[in-house]
């Protein structure tokens, strides 16, 4: 299974951080399984490749460690594929949402921490 996670430090205050990410999950063509205040499901709609390499991503955001200005939260994205290679498609789509965040014209990214 490849797994890879980020955690992020942005300027908003954590209830509007959510629907910011949904609405960014969404850009990204990831549809939302669930969410609560504070935990996201999103999953890769299928068909444009093969069912092991489709990617979940969860979103976990710190409400324990918010402040009004500042809001923590981190990433997994992973999938079935076995990781044989660097390069792998759950690794370009982990840059590619992870590029999204961090570009992100609704907040202005303080912290990005790879893992």
């Amino acid at each position: 299974m490849a797994r890879y996670t980020c955690s992020f430090t942005v300027s908003v205050k954590s209830d509007h951080l959510l629907p910011l990410l949904v609405e960014l999950l969404q850009d990204c063509q990831l549809d939302i399984q669930y969410y609560t205040g504070d935990y996201i499901i999103a999953r890769e709609v299928p068909g444009h490749v093969p069912f092991p390499k489709l990617i979940t991503v969860e979103v976990l955001i710190d409400k324990s460690k918010s402040t009004e200005t500042e809001t923590r939260m981190s990433i997994v994205i992973k999938n079935e594929e076995l990781p044989l290679q660097l390069d792998n498609y759950c690794r370009q789509m982990f840059e590619v949402i992870k590029q999204s965040i961090e570009s992100s014209r609704h907040w202005h990214l303080i912290e990005s921490l790879a893992g």
